[in-house]
């Protein structure tokens, strides 16, 4: 393995320095905050493991944890069927091509804040266009009252607006693949079924395991889609780990549980990325054996 020169090193300084101030140091500051106790005007007070105690002792962070859990998993693996299908449909040769890939991409362009406003006002079940459309059908919507019904519409906004991100990788992860097997497939005599499950799946997985983590850790820190829809409510059954953290945080002022909260995030989230990380790997060294 070649070393890297000192003026490499120099090169790479600036990166080093911008991750050691906009990740490491506040990583660590919010560390040392969470065995504080604090508040708005408070000095700190040291006091250990308690806010970890504290959070890990409560109702609402583990019906959060399990909200996050529901709904992270099935948003991420809805847009990777989803995502997986537009990308072989447009690899397939798709009509008027360009124009469909700005229509699949076009939610993505619009801001997250603005996007779950917009759905806010569609899916009003008194004036909103698709809420009004149900209501009439006998299939209304009170997803205000009803934490199913509120979870549901949180995942459809969120698959919605993520969908163009985890298939621009899955269709670059497809383009990666070389013709020619296919090519080879089709005079092997295989058809189109057999060729996706023998050579486009097996070939996609490094690709799938990184959208999969990607989209694993971005989702797992979802606040806006609940936070403006929902609120948390009713009753807080609709929170979800940040909406529970920023409720600590500046509803409560309780700086040192919502910065224990934030830490106990980041473990699930390096634990649940680590085992994608662990799996590609493998597939990667035995694929080079």
């Amino acid at each position: 393995m070649k070393k890297l020169s000192p003026s490499a090193f120099g090169l790479l300084a600036p990166v080093h320095v911008l991750l050691l101030g906009v990740i490491t140091l506040p990583s660590l500051y919010v560390f040392w905050m969470s065995l504080n106790e604090s508040s708005y005007g408070v000095a700190p007070v040291f006091v250990g493991l308690s806010n970890y105690k504290t959070v890990l002792l409560d109702s609402y962070f583990w019906r959060a944890a399990f909200n996050t859990f529901v709904v992270v998993n099935a948003v991420v693996y809805a847009e990777i069927v989803l995502g997986l299908a537009l990308a072989l449909l447009f690899a397939s040769g798709l009509p008027c091509r360009k124009l469909m890939f700005a229509i699949v991409l076009m939610p993505y362009a619009v801001s997250e804040v603005v996007g779950v406003l917009a759905w806010k006002i569609i899916m009003n079940p008194n004036y909103g266009a698709i809420g009004r459309m149900l209501a009439d059908w006998g299939m209304g919507l009170n997803w205000s009252a009803s934490p199913t019904q509120g979870l549901v519409l949180v995942s459809v906004i969120s698959v919605w607006h993520h969908l163009p991100f985890t298939f621009l990788l899955l269709y670059a992860g497809i383009l990666a693949i070389p013709q020619s097997v296919y090519e080879a497939a089709r005079i092997d005599g295989a058809n189109a079924i057999q060729m996706f499950f023998r050579i486009t799946l097996p070939l996609l997985i490094p690709a799938l395991l990184i959208t999969v983590i990607f989209r694993l850790v971005f989702a797992f820190r979802m606040f806006s889609e609940v936070w403006l829809l929902t609120k948390g409510g009713p009753a807080r059954l609709t929170e979800v780990l940040a909406v529970y953290l920023y409720q600590g945080a500046f509803r409560n002022g309780e700086f040192g549980t919502a910065a224990a909260t934030g830490w106990l995030m980041v473990l699930s989230s390096l634990a649940i990325a680590s085992f994608y990380l662990y799996q590609m790997h493998r597939r990667i060294a035995v694929g080079n054996a």
